[in-house]
């Protein structure tokens, strides 16, 4: 599985962004896929997933209400609406496969090579 997310940028506070993975391999195997950022000097989590059989998506209660993920199952592509984007928002965010609303550094992902997105005036 190969991911190639992009889309990052500088936006101001209460700005948006729209990430995008371009995916190509085997990830229809995974039940979930979606996105993981890391802040500097933070531990990496998860932000939002999204399973490949009916869509439903999850998000991270600080992430709800602000972000929608979505998936293009032609395209072999998922992205990551962020809207009202905060400063702490600002990571590097990585499109991931499999996707969990926590990581678990031990485990196995496929993540790309992230996507750096800062938040600041």
């Amino acid at each position: 599985v190969q991911l190639q997310a992009s889309g990052g940028g500088l936006v101001h506070p209460g700005g948006s962004l729209r990430l995008s993975c371009a995916a190509s391999g085997r990830f229809s195997d995974y039940y979930a896929i979606g996105w993981f950022r890391q802040a500097p000097g933070k531990e990496r989590e998860g932000v939002s997933c999204i399973t490949l059989t009916d869509g439903t998506a999850s998000y991270a209660d600080n992430v709800k209400g602000r972000f929608a993920i979505s998936k293009d199952n032609v395209e072999n592509s998922w992205y990551l609406q962020m809207n009202n984007l905060k400063p702490e928002d600002t990571a590097v965010y990585y499109c991931a496969a499999p996707c969990g609303l926590k990581y678990y550094p031990g485990a196995s992902y496929h993540l790309g090579q992230g996507t750096l997105v800062t938040v600041s005036s």
